[in-house]
């Protein structure tokens, strides 16, 4: 093992230690330094950073940037150990943030992304791992690494309620399902546990080796999934550019508004409901749902009084 790869291993020990999570990071990391070595370098250079950060070419700027921050932090602490190491300059490749527009889903592309799951998946297991994850976020409008983080019991089929724990922010909450929603978790559990009865995790949902799903291969595998019923572009080795399953979570929220609007209730009293089931940590958040999706917008619009004569410019 080479000193870098030493190093890299202490950071990551480190890290982790504190409490943070790295798979992205480590993967990058473990490239950087791979990297390195192929160069015939021992030690971080801002220019060798830079030429590991655009590889390889047609990633977002912001994966770019994200990238070089990775390197930088590792530099960072390296430097305490190794003078010669480089640190490069914050914002040494600028990436605006850009807030992606969300695809609200059709009822039929929800369904066809779950059939998909039963057909090009690897496993009967892992399709219907796939397929209820899907549902579930359609159904409850749950943050993706919400329902990975699910455990057996924080799942209640007779209350038909979930218990989300330590979410965003910390925060701690109770999610009730429909009785549609239970009656397929049901249906999951008993494939699940006939298929894998033996299992050495606590997860809800699990792998096809019985394990809880990353969250990494769960954005991966729901990219493809995405890819195989067109809302994807197929691109080989690469996940390409399109809706994501938090975009779920958005097409649950702005369903339920389009509901009550259509309903003609007072929105603005239901508000604080939907966001303390969302978990968000203001009305404020969920209001950004009204300004993200046109219809619903044309919908809030109409709720507007209509100014009187004198008043219109």
């Amino acid at each position: 093992m080479t000193d870098l790869h030493a190093a890299l291993d202490e950071y990551l020990y480190m890290r982790r230690a504190l409490g943070t999570q790295l798979r992205w990071p480590e993967s990058c990391l473990r490239q950087f330094a791979d990297f390195l070595i192929a160069q015939g370098a021992d030690v971080v250079t801002t220019a060798l950073a830079l030429r590991w950060t655009f590889q390889p070419d047609g990633l977002q700027p912001a994966t770019y940037a994200r990238r070089l921050g990775i390197v930088r932090a590792f530099a960072c602490w390296l430097q305490a150990s190794d003078s010669r190491t480089e640190i490069p300059p914050p914002r040494l490749v600028p990436a605006p943030h850009r807030r992606p527009t969300p695809h609200i889903y059709c009822h039929a592309e929800t369904l066809a992304l779950m059939a998909a799951a039963g057909q090009v998946l690897g496993s009967e297991l892992q399709g219907a791992t796939f397929a209820t994850l899907i549902g579930l976020l359609a159904a409850t409008g749950l943050r993706p690494g919400e329902a990975l983080a699910l455990d057996l019991d924080d799942v209640d089929r007779h209350e038909q309620v979930l218990t989300i724990q330590g979410s965003k922010g910390g925060k701690s909450r109770l999610v009730p399902f429909t009785p549609s929603t239970g009656v397929a978790l049901a249906q999951y559990a008993e494939r699940r546990d006939r298929l894998l009865p033996h299992r050495s995790t606590r997860a809800f949902l699990v792998t096809a080796s019985g394990t809880r799903v990353p969250g990494d291969v769960a954005r991966r595998t729901f990219a493809r999934l995405c890819q195989h019923v067109g809302l994807r572009p197929r691109q080989p080795g690469r996940s390409g550019r399109g809706p994501r399953s938090q975009d779920l979570r958005h097409t649950f929220a702005t369903e339920q508004l389009i509901a009550w609007y259509r309903a003609g209730l007072d929105v603005n009293r239901l508000l604080p409901q939907l966001s303390t089931y969302l978990g968000h940590g203001s009305p404020s958040e969920t209001y950004w749902y009204v300004q993200a999706v046109p219809q619903l917008l044309a919908l809030a619009s109409e709720r507007l009084p209509t100014p009187a004569a004198g008043d219109r410019p």
